[in-house]
């Protein structure tokens, strides 16, 4: 039987506000299109910055996450397509570019590049 939480999302995108439950058992963002509400998402994988909030009260564990280096999850970004709650949270969309930007920028016309992209490597 899973826990259910409270998710207060804050869509920057459309100025809007919404709280719904989530259980604990299943990706956010699909919880969140079952109970009819529409959040930017592209890849579903956890790969890509389409789906980012920034998390503003709570946790969440978000394993698959790999489109999100561990210093961006660190600072309480997360990606809805394959995060879970594990408390009430407070969550605020995000701009695509500007995480993408956080994320890959510093990597951008700096030369040769490493056996792809060091997400892990300051």
């Amino acid at each position: 039987m899973p826990n259910y939480y409270s998710i207060e999302v804050h869509d920057r995108h459309r100025g809007q506000t919404f709280t719904a439950q989530v259980p604990d058992d299943h990706y956010i963002l699909h919880s969140l299109e079952a109970e009819g509400y529409t959040l930017p998402f592209s890849c579903r994988n956890g790969a890509c910055t389409a789906c980012a909030v920034r998390v503003k009260e709570g946790n969440l564990v978000q394993p698959e996450a790999m489109g999100l280096s561990p210093d961006l999850q660190a600072q309480g970004y997360a990606l809805l397509c394959v995060s879970y709650a594990r408390s009430d949270l407070v969550v605020e969309t995000q701009d695509e570019d500007e995480v993408y930007e956080l994320q890959f920028g510093r990597y951008f016309g700096k030369g040769p590049v490493r056996m792809g992209l060091p997400l892990d490597d300051d």
